[in-house]
């Protein structure tokens, strides 16, 4: 969280928001980062009170702001997200370079957006074209927390379309930020596939996802995650590449902690399953899974649907 201020002719006015773009895009200062432990409050005529509530607080950054969710022009935790990409990036280059040493890759291609950066990186490092092969719809939203495999399947292809001549005849290498449940992952396979590739490669900027995220992200149950009880290659077959290959969890700690080195632990429980409060037990795992689920999902939305339609019936 970032707290910033606007000098305005009337006085000080005060904003917290996630992520410092929020500030920039309508003229507000950055002043700090939130504390861990810290609570902001805003009066009702602008005052501005921060207390610390806790005892003995903890800093440790969510790793998956960086990976995914935060946009490549902010600045998180003295963190540039655009530069922390480009580091994951060449961690991941870096690695497939000694893994795949005698690859038959012929091009790296992004799967749009947040990968771009990381993909460009990757073909820098070794030393292949980059393009873009594929054209985003940025009206549909993101997929891996829609309710449904049917409507996570049909989203990805309204949300993405692929140029032709980028993939025919082609060893392609796609790059993506991370892999959830593989639903997306498995279409852009098959469309790439379609769109005339011989072999296609899967590249993941970030390490396996086993675990479900508990503090604030609306992530799927372990059960609904591609990753959880896999190994790479029965990845690999499930969502139909050629090959896979994934961020080590130390590079990417790397990759973000090289922009602030003042930062000694992030959160990672998404991938290691290890929780920072420590009070994250199988009980309350298996209550999310009841809250979270697909079918937990569908039937929530059936009641909201209702209670839309019937509010919006014309009375005579």
């Amino acid at each position: 969280m970032v707290l910033g201020k606007h000098e305005t002719p009337t006085g000080t006015e005060y904003m917290v928001a996630s992520e410092s773009v929020a500030l920039d895009a309508v003229g507000f200062e950055v002043m700090r980062d939130v504390a861990p432990g810290e609570a902001i409050y805003v009066s009702i005529d602008g005052k501005l009170y921060t207390r610390q509530c806790a005892a003995d607080p903890s800093y440790a950054p969510c790793i998956f702001e960086f990976v995914y969710f935060a946009r490549p022009d902010s600045t998180i935790d003295k963190v540039s997200v655009y530069a922390s990409r480009v580091n994951m990036g060449a961690k991941l280059g870096e690695k497939i370079k000694k893994e795949w040493c005698d690859h038959d890759i012929d091009v790296v291609i992004p799967i749009p957006e947040t990968s771009c950066d990381i993909a460009l990186e990757i073909a820098r490092c070794m030393d292949l074209p980059y393009r873009q092969g594929f054209v985003k719809n940025r009206y549909i939203g993101r997929t891996f927390i829609m309710p449904g495999q049917q409507e996570r399947k049909k989203s990805v292809r309204r949300k993405l379309n692929a140029i032709n001549t980028e993939f025919y005849g082609k060893n392609v290498l796609l790059v993506d930020d991370s892999i959830v449940r593989g639903t997306t992952s498995e279409q852009i396979i098959e469309m790439a596939r379609e769109a005339g590739a011989k072999k296609v490669y899967f590249a993941s900027a970030a390490p396996e996802i086993r675990f479900p995220n508990v503090y604030g992200i609306d992530m799927p149950t372990s059960n609904e995650l591609i990753a959880y009880g896999r190994d790479a290659d029965e990845i690999a077959k499930l969502i139909g590449a050629d090959g896979i290959i994934f961020q080590d969890l130390p590079d990417l700690i790397e990759a973000v902690r090289m922009e602030n080195p003042a930062i000694k632990r992030f959160e990672t429980s998404v991938f290691d399953g290890h929780y920072i409060t420590n009070d994250v037990d199988q009980a309350y795992l298996d209550h999310l899974t009841q809250l979270r689920n697909d079918d937990a999902k569908v039937d929530r939305n059936k009641d909201i649907g209702t209670n839309l339609e019937l509010h919006n019936v014309c009375h005579p």
